[in-house]
């Protein structure tokens, strides 16, 4: 009835040894997904602060612009944040990183919460374009008096976001008839 003893060969063990490095595996890997796809969502959500920051800084950018008498405030060398457009080939006034400082661009009157800082906007004066010559502009029930120059400007918005890493530019036209 009580025979020999088997030996044990330890295949319980191996077994048992191989699962939990299996487990651990996929322990491992699920952390490190869930890690970056924290990682993605922190990064959307510091893109569209971005955005929307910038989407508030071309809307003052407007509000501005409406309140606008004439376009003699507007420079080649900017008048808090005023500037002529650049002549054909000239870099781009908005690509100098200098004017995102204070002095040379405005920021927005709203405060944007949860930003690194607060945007900034600057407008372009780019043209003035006789009403006749433009189609979209004739008869045109929303004119708001009977001038005959439609005012264009260009108005560049920068925003950032949750990190001073997250950064939107915007840009927008807008044309108006200066009384």
């Amino acid at each position: 009835m009580f025979g020999k003893p088997k030996t044990q060969t330890g295949v319980a063990l191996f077994i048992s040894l191989v699962l939990l490095l299996v487990l651990t595996i996929i322990g491992v890997s699920s952390v490190q997904t869930t890690s970056l796809e924290v990682r993605m969502t922190r990064n959307e959500h510091d893109s569209i602060l971005a955005f929307q920051a910038a989407e508030s800084a071309l809307r003052d950018a407007e509000a501005v612009i409406e309140t606008l008498a004439s376009t003699a405030d507007f420079t080649d060398g900017g008048n808090n944040g005023l500037y002529n457009v650049a002549d054909l080939g000239d870099e781009q006034i908005w690509q100098d990183e200098d004017v995102w400082d204070d002095a040379n661009s405005r920021e927005t009157e709203t405060e944007v919460e949860h930003v690194q800082g607060q945007p900034r906007y600057i407008i372009e004066y780019v043209a003035s374009v006789l009403r006749e010559e433009n189609a979209y502009q004739l008869d045109d029930p929303y004119a708001s008096g009977g001038g005959d120059r439609v005012e264009i400007f260009r108005i560049t918005a920068r925003g950032i976001g949750g990190s001073a890493n997250s950064q939107v530019t915007l840009q927008s036209s807008y044309g108006r008839i200066l009384d």
